[in-house]
C-alpha cells in the first residue's frame, strides 16, 4: 500500500491502479506472480519508476479426500454452471470503488483453526485442482462470520456450486473479500457494513467436507493471500490514514 499527492497517476507494469481522492493505492501479487515489476508515479509530466522485486515462496500440497464424485468430477452440466458462477464473480471484481474504506483496518473474520492456507495445491479425490485461493478457518457450524473490513456487499448468493452460500463485499480501490460454505446469509447486496458485523455463520455449503469459512481476498482480478492482507492492513486501522486525512475525518 502507498500514498502520493491526491492528482497523482499510477501504473503497475503499465497498468493503471485505482488511487483514492486522499492519494491512498494499493498493489496486488498473486500466488503466481512474475519475479519483478514496474511502479510508475506521474505528476503532470513527470514520471518515476520504481523497480520492485516480488519474493518467491514455497507452496505446500494439501490432500482432500471423501469428497461426493458430483462435487470432485462435475458433469458437463455443472461444469457450465461453474463457468457461468465464475463469470458472475469476475464481473463483479471488473467494477472497482473509489473510496478506500479498508484504511479502518482489516481483522480476521472468524474464530477457529486456520484448516488451509493460501496458494496450495489441492488433490480432490486424488485428481490435482487449481491451487487454494483463500484461508480456510475450521468452525462449529452456525458460528458467526463477521466482515473483515468497512465495505460494500456486492453479493449474496444462496447457492454456488463450489462455494455454497457466498457474501462478497466491495472495501474500494478494487479490494474484495469472500466468505464461502456460509450456512446463512444476514445481508444483501448494496447493504453497507462496518467491520466486525456480522454477515452471516459458518457452514458447509458448496465444496466442503466440513464446517468453516474459506475466506477470500482480491485486488482487482487478482487472488491475494488474506493472511498477508491482515499483515500489512492490520487491525488498527487508523495508523493506515495519512495525517491529513485523519485530521478531516476528525
Amino acid at each position: 500500500m502507498g500514498h502520493v499527492p491526491p492528482d497523482s497517476g499510477v501504473s503497475i507494469d503499465g497498468r493503471p491502479v485505482p488511487v483514492d481522492s486522499g492519494g491512498a493505492f494499493l498493489l496486488g501479487f498473486g500466488r503466481d506472480a512474475a519475479p519483478a515489476a514496474i511502479l510508475e508515479i506521474r505528476r503532470g509530466v513527470t514520471i518515476e519508476a520504481h523497480p520492485l522485486v516480488i519474493a518467491r515462496r514455497d507452496w505446500p500440497v494439501q490432500r482432500i479426500e471423501g469428497l461426493p464424485r458430483d462435487k470432485a468430477e462435475p458433469d458437463p452440466v455443472a461444469v457450465a454452471r461453474i463457468k457461468t458462477e465464475a463469470d458472475l464473480l469476475r464481473a463483479l471484481r471488473a467494477k472497482v470503488s473509489g473510496e478506500a474504506l479498508f484504511l479502518t483496518g482489516l481483522s480476521r473474520p472468524a474464530t477457529g483453526i486456520v484448516s488451509g492456507v493460501f496458494g496450495s495445491q489441492r488433490v480432490y479425490n486424488g485428481n490435482a485442482g487449481a491451487p487454494h485461493s483463500g484461508l480456510d478457518i475450521a468452525a462449529a457450524k452456525g458460528e458467526p462470520v463477521r466482515a473483515a473490513a468497512d465495505g460494500v456487499v456486492v453479493l449474496a448468493a444462496p447457492d454456488l456450486f463450489l462455494t455454497g452460500q457466498t457474501v462478497m463485499i466491495d472495501h474500494g480501490l478494487g479490494l474484495m473479500s469472500s466468505y464461502a460454505h456460509l450456512s446463512r446469509l444476514d445481508v444483501a447486496p448494496g447493504r453497507k457494513v462496518g467491520r466486525g458485523e456480522v454477515i452471516g455463520a459458518i457452514g458447509a455449503t458448496g465444496l466442503a467436507t466440513g464446517a468453516h469459512l474459506h475466506w477470500g481476498m482480491s485486488w482487482l482480478e487478482v487472488r491475494i493471500d488474506p493472511a498477508s492482507a491482515l499483515d500489512l492492513l492490520g487491525e488498527s486501522g487508523s495508523s493506515l490514514i495519512p495525517t491529513k486525512q485523519k485530521a478531516q475525518k476528525e
